[in-house]
């Protein structure tokens, strides 16, 4: 239910606003006037009914603040006074519309229906905006194998559910995508759908990430920061690589989910939230628990709802017709005429194993259209790396599957071109410090220059 702030000093007109809407939305108004703004940094609202004879701030400094802090939440201006130049005033200060006292519940009514509407809008646009090439549609996902197309009939049930899912399986399988058709075919689609990958941000940031911050609570913390699961509100979240969370961090993630409520880094105020959890991972998190690594009551509160993601070499039905789908797309996007494939670099692409899932894919045939000077990819184009134990350091141990082997060699390349330092490594590679560390030990990596340092 859309939650209305008012921020109204006549208590009349206050208890007014409360009996008009209550029955549609949640109420939250001011404590007392003083504390307006901190009322409204704890509230979450959908919307704000402000009153321009406040007394303790001018209120246009307040709406301008408002547009600055939550500029999600449409605010409706009311005044006892009409009058030309301060209508322009509010309107141009932000303000969604300007009503004048006295005014009827249905117009209040009407009022605050049109402003949350526009503000879905907004959002939807928004969205719309970065994500257009993504189209969030069970029945146009590629899905030819027999496995893929058990995953999208469990997945469709799941989507009719506010329950919790873990998705598992192996990197690039294509887990994000299928959380946003989660989302888009559910009942909260017209609602925030928000991305993190929890592998990709410092610890010591990551709980601000999730869960936001107020003004001063650290060194560099100059402003408040809404965090995820605030953005998220009424949506869903979606929380990527969940596997790399701290111990510490688990315990905050599971209040969340078990009560719907958290605090901000650095606040004592208890912000309730309504969202969904979506969950993946390419670890192993029963093992994890096993060695004490990942908290057993939060992954039983996460697998209410699980499904595994088959690998692209399980799934060969899959390959062409996602290759035909990925050249088509990435055509356009580069301006290129490529229509197709030749014979023997589809068979190429067909027969190989595709360690790095749709994500190699993808970047195999973006690579591909590059360098293409005809209509056709040619099998010459179609470069992929071999699969074979590397030289030099490596991994302990030979029981690798294609996936590691392939990830590994991406990684020692990387680790040579930068003269082993991983910082540097990282960026070459795309990835965070934090995530190249994850996998070097995952991968048994050494260094002798690494031992010395120690």
């Amino acid at each position: 239910m859309p939650r209305i702030f008012i921020a109204e000093p006549d208590r009349k007109w206050e208890q007014f606003l409360r009996d008009t809407l209550a029955a549609s939305y949640e109420i939250s108004s001011l404590t007392t006037e003083r504390d307006v703004f901190n009322d409204l940094k704890l509230c979450h609202c959908d919307a704000i009914i402000l009153d321009l004879e406040l007394k303790m701030t001018d209120p246009f400094d307040l709406l301008r603040w408002i547009k600055t802090n939550i500029p999600h939440s449409p605010v409706i201006v009311t005044s006892p006074v009409e009058e030309t130049p301060l209508v322009v005033r509010a309107i141009k200060e932000g303000a969604f519309d300007f009503i004048a006292k006295p005014f009827s519940a249905a117009k209040i009514e009407h009022v605050v229906k049109q402003a949350l509407e526009q503000s879905n809008l907004k959002d939807e646009i928004e969205y719309l905006r970065h994500e257009q090439d993504i189209i969030y549609d069970f029945d146009r996902i590629i899905a030819f194998s027999p496995i893929m197309k058990e995953v999208i009939k469990t997945l469709r049930k799941f989507a009719q559910t506010d329950a919790t899912i873990l998705m598992t399986g192996e990197t690039g399988t294509g887990k994000s995508f299928l959380a946003g058709t989660i989302h888009f075919n559910s009942h909260r689609k017209n609602r925030p759908f928000v991305t993190i990958n929890c592998a990709n941000i410092p610890e010591n940031l990551l709980e601000s990430e999730l869960f936001g911050h107020e003004k001063g609570s650290f060194t560099g913390a100059d402003k408040l920061r809404i965090g995820r699961f605030e953005q998220a509100r009424g949506g869903t979240i979606f929380l990527d690589e969940i596997g790399e969370i701290s111990l510490s961090l688990q315990a905050k993630l599971l209040r969340v989910l078990d009560e719907k409520a958290f605090e901000r880094v650095g606040g004592n105020q208890t912000i309730h939230v309504d969202v969904r959890v979506i969950a993946a991972t390419n670890r192993n998190l029963e093992q994890q628990v096993a060695e004490g690594k990942f908290r057993e009551d939060l992954y039983y509160r996460i697998n209410i709802l699980s499904i595994k993601l088959p690998p692209l070499r399980e799934r060969k039905e899959c390959i062409a017709p996602l290759a035909s789908w990925l050249l088509e797309k990435t055509s356009v996007a580069l301006k290129k005429k490529v229509a197709g494939f030749s014979p023997e670099s589809m068979e190429l692409i067909k027969t190989h194993p595709w360690p790095g899932n749709i994500r190699e894919l993808a970047n195999t045939i973006e690579r591909a259209v590059i360098l293409e000077d005809s209509r056709i990819i040619h099998k010459e184009n179609v470069s992929m790396p071999k699969l074979v134990k590397p030289p030099g350091p490596h991994p302990v141990g030979d029981s690798r599957n294609p996936l590691e082997t392939g990830e590994t060699r991406l990684i020692l390349d990387a680790l040579e071109k930068a003269g082993w330092s991983q910082k540097e490594a990282a960026g070459l590679l795309g990835i965070s410090p934090r995530a190249l560390n994850y996998k070097i030990k995952k991968f048994g990596i050494t260094h002798p220059g690494w031992l010395k340092n120690r």
